[in-house]
């Protein structure tokens, strides 16, 4: 399969606390990953370094077989990564956080409407378009007049989603989409990126939905010690891990259960 984005030896490290420890790792086109691991595993540091906000101490990132950064003038120092030739990289890496961080006085429409205009410079006519398009997708279009004042949680992250998705990026990456929602909102954020899995969009998610990795992804990792642990299927890693650090978290989350199906074998 195509390779979308590829990380080699990836580092990352604040002062003299490494927190990623040199990640490999290549997300094929179509692929849902799902990156899971206990508090400070590295999960959310790794996502960020792959969307460049924030940059890796050594290792290299590619998006399209494309090396991403230039080496210093000297060769020996960190990769050199200038903001002015990053605006198109971001442009195809789409993210989506935590908290939504809508624009209050905007629209549904209007927020997800805003960066196609500033950033790609679509007229008014089209980058509206592309927004009602958007927000229908995730399933809100009744809502595109809608402050996010006016919004659930849930929707709020739909149009996060939508807002992201406006950019047409060539992967999403999902930063814990649901741990800031109420939990009897997080089934519709989860049915959403479903949705765009089973359409074959590219996505990587950090996440402690252990059902939706199960159901969803192609590939589960997990992260321990800023390391990939253990990778997998998603019946290998969380029904069959190899690992014992592994199983024991797999022990701690209360909220995964064996499938019936699998309960007797």
């Amino acid at each position: 399969m195509t390779e979308v984005i590829r990380l080699d030896s990836l580092v990352k490290s604040y002062g003299n606390h490494v927190v990623l420890k040199g990640i490999d790792l290549t997300v094929a086109q179509g692929e849902t990953v799902c990156l899971i691991g206990a508090s400070g595993s590295g999960k959310s540091t790794l996502l960020r370094c792959m969307n460049l906000l924030e940059y890796p101490t050594s290792g290299r990132l590619y998006l399209n077989g494309e090396p991403v950064g230039s080496p210093s003038r000297a060769g020996k120092g960190p990769i050199v990564y200038r903001e002015s030739s990053l605006n198109h990289f971001r442009e195809r890496v789409g993210m989506v956080f935590q908290h939504f961080n809508l624009f209050p006085h905007l629209t549904a429409e209007q927020n997800v409407m805003l960066a196609p205009r500033k950033v790609k410079g679509m007229t008014e006519t089209a980058a509206r378009k592309l927004a009602r398009e958007k927000l229908e997708r995730v399933g809100l279009a009744d809502r595109s007049q809608h402050y996010p004042s006016q919004l659930s949680g849930g929707q709020q992250q739909r149009v996060a989603i939508a807002r992201a998705l406006a950019m047409e990026p060539i992967v999403m990456l999902f930063d814990e989409a649901t741990s800031a929602l109420d939990p009897e909102l997080v089934g519709e954020v989860l049915n959403v990126m479903k949705d765009l899995a089973a359409d074959g969009v590219t996505m990587v998610v950090v996440t402690h939905e252990l059902g939706f990795a199960y159901n969803v992804a192609d590939r589960v990792l997990f992260l321990h010690d800023g390391k990939i642990h253990e990778q997998g299927s998603p019946r290998e890693v969380l029904l069959r891990p190899k690992q014992q650090r592994t199983a024991e978290f797999l022990r701690s989350v209360t909220t995964f259960r064996l499938p019936a199906a699998e309960q007797d074998r």
